[in-house]
Order: C-alpha cells, then sequence, then structure tokens
C-alpha cells in the first residue's frame, strides 16, 4: 500500500531541501555564487585558514562533490579571481588551491549569508537536534 505523500520522509526531506536551496540561492545571488561555488570557496578557505593549500582531488573529498565538477568549478571561481591554482612543487602535475585576497574577503561574508539561512530554515527544530539528525543521516556507515 503506498504512503500518502505527506506520510513519507523522502517526498518530506525532498521539499523541504528545495526550499532549503531556494533560500541558500537568494542569499549568495546578491554575492554572485551560485551554492556549489560558494561551497568549493569555503571548504578552500576553511583549509587555508588552517593551513593545507588542497588540490582539486582533496577539496572534492573535503566538500562530497564529484571532481570532474570540482575542477569545473574550481576554474569558474579562479576565473572571477577568488582561487588561484599553484603548481605543487612536490607533484608538477598537480594544483594546491589557494584563496585570493578577494576570495578570502568574500568567503566569510558568504559563509554568514548561509548561516543565517540555516538559522531561519531549523529554527523550528533547532540548531543541535538538526546537526544531530543531518549527520546520522549523512553518514554512509549508518
Amino acid at each position: 500500500m503506498a504512503l500518502d505523500p505527506g506520510d513519507s520522509p523522502g517526498f518530506l526531506l525532498w521539499h523541504a531541501t528545495l526550499r532549503w536551496q531556494r533560500e541558500i540561492a537568494a542569499a549568495l545571488g546578491p554575492l554572485d555564487l551560485t551554492h556549489v561555488q560558494f561551497v568549493l570557496l569555503a571548504c578552500t578557505w576553511w583549509l587555508n585558514t588552517h593551513g593545507t593549500h588542497p588540490n582539486q582531488l582533496a577539496l572534492a573529498r573535503q566538500a562530497g562533490t564529484d571532481v570532474k565538477m570540482t575542477s569545473q568549478v574550481v576554474r569558474a571561481l579562479e576565473a572571477k579571481g577568488l582561487i588561484e591554482r599553484e603548481v605543487d612543487p612536490a607533484d608538477t602535475r598537480a594544483r594546491r588551491l589557494r584563496v585570493t585576497d578577494v576570495g578570502a574577503e568574500l568567503a566569510p561574508r558568504a559563509i554568514a549569508a548561509v548561516e543565517d539561512v540555516d538559522a531561519r530554515f531549523f529554527r523550528q527544530v533547532g540548531h543541535d537536534d538538526a546537526v544531530t539528525l543531518l549527520s546520522r543521516l549523512a553518514d554512509p556507515e549508518a
């Protein structure tokens, strides 16, 4: 017997995700960033501020994104002057990623905009409960 759509966790998650994505896109639009660009810029910025200059594979792993898509988006961020790709001295085939000064100024502003959306979006369930649930759902071992 088929569930009523309102009783289907997957269907409800789909609708919640769409609403959240719309709100994130609206917050990032004025900063001229797509959601994926934001994630990759923010991850690169975070890794850089913690002493790491990742290559594209390490960035893709950190962000949970496809490697080829990551490469395309990194090129777009490079074209916007937000990220630089530098030759890795240990492997001249690899490129290390560094956020530019412009990117380092934009990343925290974009993170604040996204965190504001998250705070409003998850207000009904509370931050800690949302993190606990979503951590469990995101864990492939669970």
